[in-house]
């Protein structure tokens, strides 16, 4: 199934940008985005292309304190002066000029997004430059300055959505947007990520499950590091499709952080292209399912920025504009010329790393000797109950 989608972007929201040597390179959108037009993705006839306008003080005020949008003004404004205190000028968060504005155009995209499902112009639709999950009301985090889900999330319930379900792939803890909504009963979040244990931010054990008003609403899968596309996709499938079948949003945002690949330079989990791909396929499914298709999809983390993150994305992409992309489909010798020239290094030749995303189901048994089998009936045993799900299925 599929209907008119939506991509938001435009050239200016690489402006988003720490500086040379930062791991959230700029890059790294710009290539997912030359990759998918040299695919046809950006031609699709379902697929409509939008511009970002940029979001305003009282839209960032949904998730985020005046006093902090005034720090980041302020740090855009004199780069070279630290405030430690919003977590500004630090190494994961360098001030750079201009960064508010840039950072307030990354929020404006996923708004745009955001209103695009919500008025029905759009069935889906994503902004890749978005995902940065880790901000806080009134501090940076992880890369990230303006909590764009969250504040997209904010933004659908002050319009009437009864209920969003937040379903977060990146490797890391989406800490800021289960923080945001720790206590909303309207809100459902969860996240796949690795064990807080061995990767920033630290946070995302089962036991965080919801506040008494909102018990069993944060819902945490740790991960083993090491773990690949079978075991990841099992965890999903073990947790997710019955979660999002008892709460039935009004709508569907996700989070694509494709740091989760086993080339990622800053984690430990060994996904692989064809992995990425299937979870981006099974949220489009469930999206369908649960609500309508009502789909709001961001991107998010991913360091690894020739050979990854382009091709996991324009994966979202075409599965997001109604055509999914084979697998063997060769990339193109264009983007592959971009590249070489841009950066000097040789690009990959297909769209797939010639794995095999299966996976065993949860039903047909869980194993006490695994430790990822431990990690997903920790959450299950956690947050089922609270919802009515048998624990048996």
């Amino acid at each position: 199934m599929t209907g008119p989608a939506c991509l938001v972007h435009d050239d200016e929201l690489t402006r988003y940008d720490f500086g040379l040597g930062h791991p959230l390179a700029p890059q790294r959108v710009d290539l997912a985005i030359r990759l998918a037009d040299a695919l046809g993705i950006l031609k699709l006839p379902d697929l409509s292309l939008a511009p970002a306008p940029v979001a305003s003080d009282a839209q960032l005020t949904l998730v985020h304190t005046t006093d902090y949008i005034a720090a980041v003004r302020s740090a855009g404004a004199d780069p070279d002066r630290a405030d430690y205190r919003h977590g500004l000028g630090t190494e994961d968060n360098p001030a750079f000029a201009g960064m508010h504005e840039a950072s307030a155009h990354v929020v404006g995209a996923t708004l745009e997004a955001a209103r695009k499902v919500w008025s029905g112009e759009a069935l889906h639709a994503v902004n890749i430059s978005g995902g940065l999950h880790h901000a806080m009301a009134d501090s940076a985090s992880g890369f990230c300055i303006y909590n764009d889900p969250a504040i997209a999330i904010a933004w659908l319930l002050g319009r009437g959505a009864e209920r969003v379900a937040y379903v977060d792939i990146d490797v890391h803890h989406g800490d800021g947007v289960q923080a945001a909504f720790y206590n909303d009963p309207r809100v459902l979040t969860i996240s796949l990520h690795e064990d807080p244990g061995t990767l920033f931010p630290g946070t995302g054990k089962a036991t965080e499950s919801g506040s008494p008003d909102a018990e069993g609403l944060a819902v945490n899968v740790a991960l083993p590091p090491g773990t690949g596309d079978g075991g990841w996709l099992r965890a999903f499938h073990a947790v997710v499709p019955p979660l999002l079948r008892s709460f039935r949003p009004t709508v569907l945002v996700s989070q694509h952080g494709c740091d989760s690949h086993m080339d990622d330079p800053l984690a430990h989990l060994m996904l692989s292209i064809d992995g990425q791909r299937a979870a981006h396929l099974a949220l489009h499914d469930l999206a369908h399912e649960v609500c309508a298709g009502k789909w709001l999809a961001t991107g998010g983390g991913g360091y690894a920025v020739i050979d990854v993150v382009p091709r996991s994305w324009a994966h979202l992409l075409a599965v997001i504009g109604g055509s999914p992309l084979d697998p063997q489909t060769v990339v193109p010798e264009t983007w592959r010329a971009y590249v070489e020239q841009r950066t000097g290094r040789r690009a990959p030749t297909s769209m797939t790393d010639n794995r095999s995303p299966l996976y065993k189901e949860w039903v047909r048994g869980y194993d006490p000797d695994s430790w990822l089998d431990r990690c997903i009936q920790q959450t299950r045993q956690h947050i089922f109950p609270a919802h009515g799900i048998d624990l048996s299925h």
